[in-house]
C-alpha cells in the first residue's frame, strides 16, 4: 500500500480496516516513522477496547491482535522486523 492509495484520514481511523497485520504497517515503506507509529497506537486503542467489550461479555476482538500491535510496535522502535506470526519448521 503506498500513501497515494489511501485517505491517510481515513486509515487513521480504522487502521485495521486497511492493513491485514500491524506488520504490515511495519514494513510500509511508503509510510514515515511517525506515521506508522500513529497507525500502531490507533490500531492498539481500538484493540484494547474490543478487549474491554469482549471481558464485559460483549462480542470482541481477537486478543492475539492486541499482542501482534505491541510486537510491531516494539519493531517500530527497534528499526528491526516483527515477527509475523508465522514459524519456519525445517
Amino acid at each position: 500500500m503506498t500513501a497515494t492509495q489511501f485517505d491517510l484520514a481515513a486509515v487513521l481511523r480504522d487502521p485495521g480496516r486497511h492493513f491485514a497485520l500491524p506488520q504490515d504497517i511495519v514494513d510500509a515503506a511508503a509510510l514515515d516513522h511517525a506515521t506508522k507509529l500513529k497507525l500502531l497506537e490507533e490500531w492498539e486503542r481500538d484493540a484494547r477496547g474490543l478487549a474491554v467489550a469482549e471481558d464485559e461479555g460483549l462480542d470482541g476482538g481477537e486478543a492475539s491482535m492486541l499482542g501482534r500491535i505491541r510486537h510491531a510496535r516494539r519493531a517500530l522502535a527497534a528499526g528491526e522486523p516483527a515477527p509475523s506470526g508465522a514459524t519456519k519448521h525445517g
